[in-house]
């Protein structure tokens, strides 16, 4: 149930170009329907690098109209990332810079390795996060944290990054350099017992209701709620607590 997507862009140390860009909006549009999908692992199959960004020998070569094309596509498979209906975490083991930093705040939940460098640093090439970031780190780690990190285009460490709520879990970077990724499977391996049809309407019961008000959130979750209510699995999740034995779920 778990499914892992591993960046592989080794010689642009996994910087984001169009190619990439449709092979990451085609790998996550398989994923949407795909019932036996627990969790979704977002991690780089590069040492010491998670995404440095857009790549931006490819945008020097582009016209003024590719590049407003181009970042609404980084955009848009960002957002596609962050709709998908079950947990997805970032196991950053290297560096997360521009809009590496965006992919990972779109997941759900963030891990580092300790080493591992993180940063919107967008304006120092005079431009803005343009991939959800002037949104989500807010969201994240509060509106005048997020404009004092954006503002200097600052690069902090997993320790800080921890400190400051950008990431959930910081680990020590091991001989591997996959300390985050074997954090990140633990933490997917905690999530996969539970039943999967209320993983995913809690998901979208939390999304939701963060953007709106108490009252609508409650009323949110009261309607999230009730989609669980005649599944299988609740049924299922009954029986095997006066059982009193682990439930076999099968989302449905």
């Amino acid at each position: 149930g778990i499914v892992v997507l591993g960046l592989n862009r080794s010689h642009a140390k996994n910087a984001l170009n169009k190619n990439l860009l449709k092979m990451m909006s085609k790998a996550v549009d398989a994923l949407k329907s795909d019932k036996k999908v627990r969790t979704v692992i977002f991690r780089s199959e590069v040492p010491g690098i998670f995404c440095a960004g857009a790549d931006l020998k490819e945008r020097a070569k582009m016209h003024s109209s590719e590049v407003s094309s181009f970042v609404s596509k980084a955009r848009a498979t960002i957002n596609e990332m962050a709709n998908l209906p079950v947990p997805t975490i970032a196991a950053i083991d290297g560096a997360a810079l521009g809009g590496g930093l965006e992919l990972a705040l779109a997941c759900d939940i963030r891990v580092a390795a300790s080493s591992a460098k993180m940063g919107l640093v967008e304006t120092k090439l005079a431009i803005i996060p343009g991939a959800g970031g002037t949104q989500r780190l807010p969201r994240t780690i509060g509106v005048s944290l997020a404009k004092e990190l954006i503002f200097s285009a600052r690069i902090v460490d997993g320790k800080e990054a921890k400190s400051i709520g950008l990431i959930s879990h910081v680990v020590e970077q091991n001989e591997a350099g996959d300390a985050a990724y074997r954090r990140a499977l633990a933490l997917a391996r905690e999530f996969l017992p539970q039943g999967p049809v209320a993983m995913r309407v809690a998901k979208l019961a939390i999304n939701q209701g963060m953007e709106v008000d108490l009252v609508t959130g409650l009323a949110i979750e009261e309607a999230c709620y009730a989609q669980t209510i005649p599944t299988k699995d609740r049924i299922e999740g009954l029986l095997a607590f006066k059982e009193k034995r682990p439930p076999r779920y099968k989302g449905e």
